[in-house]
């Protein structure tokens, strides 16, 4: 680092300000401007230059600080007048406020725009949303502060030597105690580092000290040998910048170890600070001068392959690995000044000793550091260099080597200034270097050997110089911005271009080298065009794919596609050039098509290692067994390049070469074996006597195997194998497919269609089934399709031409009559179906789904229709059993049709019937069901309870007296316990007769009951005399009713 002075004005001369003392400075926050304290003015000047902007007077006595605020829109500035005056940035005061004593220091809020004002009692505390100050007393005068970052704590140094730490509202966290006033102060902007806040303090026993928020110390004092009169924190906190009472300022890491002087003035330095964001220091001096310097921090750094190491931090050295991106850091604490690597060597200068480290393992990717030598004298040096056992130190003409222990062994002088100097390698203790001088020339120096070697003689100065890792040729970079590579043996130059600033050899590829210019980075590869691509920065090392470049102190790696020059070899037919560039870094398709394109130049020890690479083990079996069949008698190497050919994809292609090779059955089988059937069909009929059908027969099975139906079925059918298609068809209920095949069989097949019908039929598709049918004229079949999708007319029409079908028909009919509820037409199909017994099953089946769901109607009209049914039965054949059966079918119709009325009124809450129907239906069952077995479904004490009721309501009351008692010898259901209990006491009351006119007819009429109330006929059943007819017995009856 250096520094540089940008301008210096001073403002006892130019401004004419006598004894101006200027005690503080502050820069605005983008740092275009500087305020300074002078004297009793305020003034402003340009940072770039140091005009003078504003001259601002507004303070009747010494102004001693001012600062800026973090919005950049106001300044404050204060002093010996005990005036703090707040001024606009554009030099205009807005607002003064005073204290009761001269105003010491001044340091606005980093986050708010809270103003504090130390004074030599009390500091105040002043924000634009408050109409006053607050003040707080301090135990002793006040001399500087200084915010956190995060603006909530105040830290206020004093003449005593105590510095108080406050919070925002002014009350005291903590304190520090020092020896010594305390005249500056200030917190590290950035806290990651130390992770929490840190206060460096300047006390006046010429020290600094560093504390945490909670006032305990960090680390021990660093003696600096002079008062400090400012401390500010430089680069976002990783320096600091102090200035005081030896004349001079310096820069100092974080953790304050000394760096590097900044200026040496004739007088004291009471105010420094750092231009915001830039490398720009400004000092206020005793004499009235402000001056500003410029700190060029150099780039330090060192690069042996793929291991570059660089300054963090001026007292810091991190190592990287460029290839595995691996980073460590050796914290020096001290100032780096030079770096050198060399393998597993790092040599580090500080200012009075050089370090040296080697690394801990074998690896060659190790990055685990050891101290082995230190070196401790003071070498000054222009450049370093490290070897595995020496240190080279350069200086002007001069080149000096020395062990590790400090010993010189040996010193170079050369002819012209030493501008570039760069390790080539060789054994321990006889490393060789490679150096460029000023004048253009380059020599190269064994550190066992005291003569150098010219190389080559340039002419023009040498900028920068690689070479190549067979060490046959060289390239130089002058400092006219050319690039030439010379034959070292022959001094030839093979190659010149312009426009460049670094030069570098590929590590593992002799022809190819990089170099940089101009934003771009060229890459020349053997004598094919450069390939250019955009690039910052230089370019430091390359090896294999990977080209190290460095911009500013940022090293970046940039993967070249090594794509481009594979594929010019290979044009070339260069297999062993295009191998040496694809080891470097292609991708995988740039292997494959190396390894190819080698197998077809029958370049088989390169082909069979690009195969390895990309771990294609078909090729690598397929070079193995190519290899093994030279050996053998008719060996062919075209049938091993179309198999090569047929591995690639390219069948067409490969069947050609087989064709070439007089090899058609094997082209035959690849398309077979790939199910390319009309490929294989193809080059099948180039060759006599080939069978296409086995072809045709393993396409079919292929298809098959690959669950395939319908494509084999195509097969099959296309090749008239019509009962393996039929067989699959019909395995696999492939309807379409069975209709198409039954559209396409001939009607002589009958066979073949009979059992595409019938597969058909099964996977009901009877439509279809009856095309069939009808192609091949089986009208029984026929019918039964007719019968199966229920198409009756055609069914009965077709039944009439073959009358001994009937039975065929009648039954299904039937059948379906009685699912449709066509009972009565279900009966008359069953009789001409001649199975008259299948309807009676039909009618009992009905009556027991009527009578298990209590719909007793229809049980009463099922069992009627079963009587009717028994009594045609009877006709034919009139048995004591039938007429019995027909009597048990007639009476339970009439009781359940009964039974309907009952089941009624007592189930329903209202119903339609009226009373002395109930009651004659009541009586009726009663009647029917007394001592005899009731019929399933039918409840007595349903019937009794109705008759009982219906009694006692009508005024029969034997009737109803009779029915309750035999209702208590019943189990009723419980629910009606106390009802029928109450209704049996009731009638109890009641007398012991009924109702004439519903009871009348009893005892003379013959008892026959209507069916529609259930009420007595008044019929008289009588017997005729012996010798009148009936007809005889009706014509009396007549006369008598007209008399």
């Amino acid at each position: 680092m250096r520094s540089v002075l940008s301008w210096s004005v001073n403002a006892q001369e130019r401004e004419g300000i006598p004894g101006g003392v200027v005690y503080d400075l502050c820069f605005n926050p983008i740092g275009s401007q500087i305020v300074a304290a002078c004297g009793n003015f305020v003034l402003v000047y340009d940072a770039s230059d140091g005009l003078l902007l504003h001259r601002l007077k507004g303070h009747k006595d010494t102004v001693y600080c001012v600062t800026y605020s973090n919005d950049g829109k106001r300044f404050a500035s204060g002093g010996a007048d005990k005036n703090v005056i707040i001024w606009k940035n554009t030099a205009e005061g807005i607002l003064k406020y005073s204290h009761n004593d001269s105003i010491q220091a001044l340091s606005y809020n980093p986050v708010t725009q809270q103003l504090a004002s130390v004074t030599a009692t009390d500091f105040g505390l002043w924000s634009p949303d408050q109409k006053s100050v607050s003040k707080h007393k301090i135990s002793a005068k006040g001399l500087c502060c200084s915010w956190t970052p995060d603006g909530q704590h105040l830290a206020i140094g004093q003449f005593d030597g105590r510095v108080t730490v406050r919070a925002k509202d002014g009350s005291e966290k903590c304190a520090i105690e020092r020896d010594a006033p305390v005249w500056t102060l200030s917190f590290n902007p950035s806290d990651e580092e130390s992770g929490g806040e840190v206060l460096a303090v300047g006390a006046w026993n010429g020290s600094l000290a560093f504390f945490d928020l909670n006032g305990t110390q960090i680390g021990n004092d660093k003696q600096v040998g002079f008062d400090p009169c400012s401390i500010r924190y430089f680069s976002n906190g990783e320096y600091m910048v102090v200035g005081g009472t030896d004349n001079k300022s310096a820069l100092y890491t974080r953790d304050g170890t000394r760096l590097q002087q900044v200026c040496d003035e004739g007088s004291w330095i009471w105010g420094v600070a750092p231009r915001p964001k830039q490398n720009f220091v400004a000092v206020g001096l005793n004499d009235g001068t402000v001056a500003m310097y410029q700190l060029v921090f150099s780039t330090v750094h060192g690069l042996y392959q793929d291991r570059y190491a660089w300054r963090d931090q001026m007292t810091d050295v991190i190592i990287q690995h460029l290839t595995t991106e691996q980073k460590v850091r050796i914290k020096c604490k001290d100032h780096v000044k030079k770096i050198a690597v060399y393998k597993h060597r790092l040599a580090v200068q500080l200012p009075d000793k050089i370090l040296i480290y080697e690394v801990t393992g074998e690896d060659d990717n190790d990055m685990h550091y050891r101290k082995k030598d230190t070196i401790k004298k003071t070498l000054d040096c222009n450049l370093l260099v490290v070897t595995s056992d020496h240190i080279i130190l350069c200086l002007e003409k001069k080149l000096q080597l020395f062990d590790f222990k400090g010993q010189k062994e040996r010193e170079w002088v050369l002819e012209a200034v030493i501008r570039y100097i760069k390790v080539v390698g060789g054994p321990p203790r006889r490393e060789g270097l490679m150096v460029g001088l000023k004048n253009g020339s380059v020599f190269k120096i064994f550190v066992d050997n005291a003569f150098p070697i010219s190389v080559v003689q340039h002419g023009t100065a040498i900028r920068c110089l690689d070479l190549s890792c067979t060490r046959r040729k060289l390239a130089v970079v002058d400092e006219q911005a050319n690039v030439v590579v010379y034959d070292v043996q022959t001094r030839e130059r093979l190659y010149e271009d312009k426009n460049a600033n670094s030069v570098s050899w590929n590590g593992v590829l002799e022809d190819q080298f990089c170099y940089s210019g101009r934003d771009q980075l060229s890459i020349k590869t053997g004598d094919f065009p450069v390939h250019r691509e955009k690039l910052q920065g230089f370019v430091v090392g390359a090896r294999g794919s990977k080209v190290f470049c460095l911009h500013y102190l940022a090293m970046s790696t940039v993967n070249v596609p090594q794509s481009a020059a594979t594929y010019r070899y290979l044009e070339k037919k260069s297999f062993k050039e295009a191998y040496a560039v694809a080891c470097m870094g292609v991708t995988d398709s740039d292997w494959a098509q190396l390894a190819y394109q080698s197998l077809m130049a029958l370049q088989l020890d390169i082909a069979i290692k690009a195969f390895i690479r990309v771990r294609d083990v078909r090729f690598v079996d397929l070079i193995n067994r190519l290899q093994a069949s030279r050996k053998n008698p008719g060996h062919d190497d075209k049938v091993f390049l179309a198999e090569a050919i047929a591995f690639r994809g390219y069948f067409q292609d490969a069947g050609k070469q087989y064709s070439k090779a007089g090899r058609v059955d094997l082209a035959i089988r690849m398309f077979s074996d790939l199910k390319r059937w009309d490929e294989a069909k193809h080059f099948a009929s180039q060759v006599q006597g080939a069978d296409v059908k086995d072809l045709v027969r393993h396409q079919a099975q292929w298809a098959i195997d690959n669950r395939d139906w319908k494509t084999a079925v195509g097969i099959y059918l296309a090749s008239d194998e019509f009962g393996k298609a039929i067989d699959l068809m019909v395995e696999h209920k492939m309807v379409d497919e069975l209709v198409m095949a039954v559209r396409q069989l001939d009607k002589s097949q009958t066979q073949h269609l009979s059992r595409c019908a019938a597969a058909l039929r099964e996977a009901e598709q009877p439509l279809f089934a009856k095309e069939a049918y009808v192609k091949m004229g089986d009208m029984k079949r026929l019918l039964e399709v007719y019968v199966e999708t229920d198409k009756w007319d055609e069914a009965f029409v077709l039944m009439q031409q073959y009358p001994d079908m009937a039975d065929k028909v009648y039954l299904p009919y039937a059948r379906h009559l009685a699912a449709n509820d066509r009972f009565e037409e279900a009966q008359e199909a069953y009789r001409k179906a001649g199975k008259p017994d299948e309807s009676v099953k039909m009618l009992e089946f009905l009556t027991r789904g009527a009578v298990t769901e209590q719909r007793f109607s229809d049980a009463g009209y099922f069992y009627w229709m079963l009587s009717s049914e028994t009594a045609e039965m009877a006709r034919s054949d009139p048995s004591s059993a039938l007429v019995e059966t027909y009597e048990l079918y007639a009476g339970l119709a009439e009781m359940y049709y009964a039974y309907q009325v009952i089941h009624s009124y007592v189930t329903q809450p209202f119903s339609s019937y009226q009373a002395e129907s109930v009651f004659h239906t009541a009586r009726y069952l009663a009647a029917k069901l007394h001592n005899k077995e009731v019929p399933y479904g039918i409840s007595k004490v349903n019937v009794l309870w109705a008759l009982a009721e219906q009694g006692r309501k009508l005024g029969c009351y034997k009737v109803a007296r009779k029915a309750y008692d035999q209702l208590s010898a019943l189990k009723a259901p419980p629910s009606w316990g106390d009802k029928l209990d109450l209704a049996s006491l009731q009638i109890r009351s009641k007398p012991l007769t009924d109702h004439e006119s519903l009871m009348s007819g009893d005892d003379v009429f013959s008892g026959v009951r209507s069916f529609v109330g259930f009420e007595v006929l008044p019929l008289v059943e009588f017997e005729l005399q012996a010798g009148v007819s009936e007809a005889e017995a009706a014509a009396l009856i007549a006369e008598e009713g007209q008399g």
